[in-house]
């Protein structure tokens, strides 16, 4: 009597879709409209469907295909409506090759970046060693970008909650493929070197601040080279 009473009964149209964005007072990359609109043009024409025709892993499949989209559940309930939950990715960090910008989660998916909505978080720009073509989403298969990458994606996370999320403005990629941080305030460059050992690179910035830089005038120093075991090295 169920499957009957389900077959006689037909999925309400897209006026009638209930859309749940989980997640849509952090990030702003998806909205109901994105969803019927994606549904119209790649599902089509579910309005009017019997409930048992509905094929729901397929309008999953279709949802989760685009690049700002975590995970997606979707259901009807006995009145015809269809009902849409979703999740958004998180980016943590921001990379910028030259025209070419797109973020990664924490666990190194890259995605474009969004139409629709933005996120603060910290931006690596320079001579990246990644290989990541405009519009890529996913992750990338070389073992020494994957690796480059998940050592960034590490010190971004320990920037969280810290001095230095407020403090570092940028993370630039020079020509001899070092990192170097630059502050929203003063003069100095921190030359980091490849993105290891990152906490204690940074206790030698801590221990800039706290020791050397108080002892001169504003700006003494242009670089700072935290590249060496418990050593600093500063230049004007």
């Amino acid at each position: 009597m169920a499957r009957k009473q389900r077959r006689s009964r037909t999925c309400q149209g897209k006026g009638k879709l209930e859309v749940l964005v989980t997640d849509s007072l952090e990030r702003r990359f998806v909205t109901r409209e994105d969803i019927e609109f994606w549904l119209d043009n790649e599902y089509r024409a579910y309005a009017g469907l019997p409930m048992d025709s509905v094929d729901l892993d397929r309008i999953e499949k279709i949802i989760c295909s685009h690049s700002a989209v975590r995970e997606c559940e979707s259901w009807l309930t006995d009145d015809g409506i269809l009902h849409v939950s979703i999740s958004q990715r998180e980016p943590v960090v921001r990379f910028q090759d030259g025209q070419n910008g797109y973020y990664s989660d924490a666990d190194g998916f890259l995605f474009p970046l969004q139409s629709r909505g933005s996120v603060q978080v910290p931006v690596v720009d320079g001579n990246l060693p990644l290989k990541v073509p405009r519009g890529f989403k996913g992750e990338v298969t070389s073992p020494e970008e994957k690796a480059w990458l998940l050592q960034v994606i590490h010190l971004v996370r320990h920037m969280e909650g810290t001095v230095w999320q407020q403090n570092i403005s940028q993370i630039h990629v020079n020509k001899d493929k070092n990192l170097v941080l630059i502050p929203r305030e003063g003069k100095e460059r921190f030359l980091f070197g490849p993105p290891s050992r990152v906490e204690e690179k940074f206790g030698l910035m801590a221990a800039y601040y706290e020791s050397v830089a108080p002892s001169k005038d504003p700006g003494w120093y242009s670089l700072v080279d935290v590249r060496h075991r418990k050593q600093l090295v500063c230049r004007k």
